[in-house]
């Protein structure tokens, strides 16, 4: 999977606080919601939600299959911070021998590798190449078409 675009989140984002009125929504639902819950002014500010250190964070769109089966698709947004310390599980953002990926990092006999999610792609290791990584994915935004 390779990045199309790469941005830096504003060091000070501005506050977009935007309407939040359900404190808890679940996907069947087995009735609808008052109306008057709409006004309760809760509100929801993104930046501050999903943006924890700003000055070490930037967004990245990403291309291809690779990690479908995890949750990231093509044309996916990533939000990515420079400042947490890889583990295996976490889902990176790794520049090796000079191409930028997004893999996960998962430990196989004692050995670190970048992993796909799609078992069509072979598990990377990375003892022996040049890898540099960039960051760890802290959250993934998926449009929907309308």
């Amino acid at each position: 999977m390779a990045y199309t675009t790469l941005i830096l989140a504003d060091p000070a984002p501005p506050l977009l606080p935007l309407p939040h009125p359900l404190p808890l929504t679940r996907a069947g639902l087995s009735g609808f919601p008052s109306p008057a819950q709409d006004y309760d002014g809760r509100t929801l500010d993104l930046n501050e939600r999903l943006v924890k250190r700003p000055s070490a964070t930037f967004f990245m769109t990403v291309t291809g299959d690779s990690m479908g089966p995890l949750g990231i698709h093509d044309g996916d947004l990533l939000l990515v911070d420079r400042s947490i310390t890889p583990r295996p599980g976490h889902i990176l953002i790794a520049l090796v021998d000079g191409e930028i990926t997004v893999k996960r990092y998962q430990m196989i006999k004692q050995r670190p590798y970048l992993c796909s999610g799609n078992p069509e792609y072979a598990p990377i290791p990375i003892a022996d190449l040049d890898c540099q990584v960039w960051g760890v994915v802290r959250s993934v935004i998926h449009e929907y078409p309308v």
